[in-house]
């Protein structure tokens, strides 16, 4: 189980529940089609964001294997809602997660998606006691793809066409680290 005291503190930003005060901060992000071609999900109305928010979300722990906490990303100097951060808890037996995030164009660039995953890593290896955590990325998604190599996680595979997404074959790079690997990481 995860139950995180809120808002995480990065250098940078405050990690924390999304509410409905940031319905309209992330329509104008989750709306465009660029910003979520990567993402499982099409663009986003204001009635999708209130709902998802309504629901899992809004999600403030993590109790069972199968569930996902999502984070808004807040900069901590000046309240403006940058993107956010999702942990998944795959598996209790195998002590898996992945972990994802989504910017607003406005905050890419900045090394948030970094700083946020870095916090969601730390959140899932010492304080939910994961094993091991991925990243799973559509190829062409090249900034993500640094983001994750700046963690120290390592590409383990790439899937070549294995997924009919967004009406074309995509290529899957899965990106992983290991407990160990983040102790050593942390500690470097």
């Amino acid at each position: 189980m995860l139950s995180p005291e809120y808002p995480l503190h990065t250098d940078r930003l405050l990690l924390r529940p999304m509410t409905t005060d940031d319905i309209d901060a992330m329509l104008l992000y989750k709306s465009r089609p660029e910003v979520v071609r990567f993402v499982p999900y099409g663009p986003l109305s204001r009635a999708d964001i209130t709902d998802r928010i309504a629901g899992r979300w809004g999600r403030t722990e993590l109790t069972e294997p199968g569930q996902s906490l999502t984070l808004a990303l807040e900069e901590r100097g000046t309240g403006r809602l940058v993107g956010d951060a999702v942990l998944f808890w795959h598996s209790a037996e195998h002590r898996s997660g992945e972990v994802g995030y989504i910017l607003s164009p406005e905050a890419t660039g900045l090394g948030y998606a970094t700083e946020a995953a870095a916090a969601l890593l730390r959140l899932g290896f010492e304080d939910l006691g994961l094993h091991r955590i991925v990243a799973r990325l559509d190829e062409r998604n090249t900034a993500s793809a640094r983001v994750v190599e700046r963690l120290g996680m390592r590409l383990e595979a790439r899937l070549v066409q294995n997924e009919w997404f967004k009406g074309e074959w995509s290529t899957e790079l899965v990106y992983a680290m290991l407990e160990d690997e983040w102790r050593e990481s942390a500690q470097g």
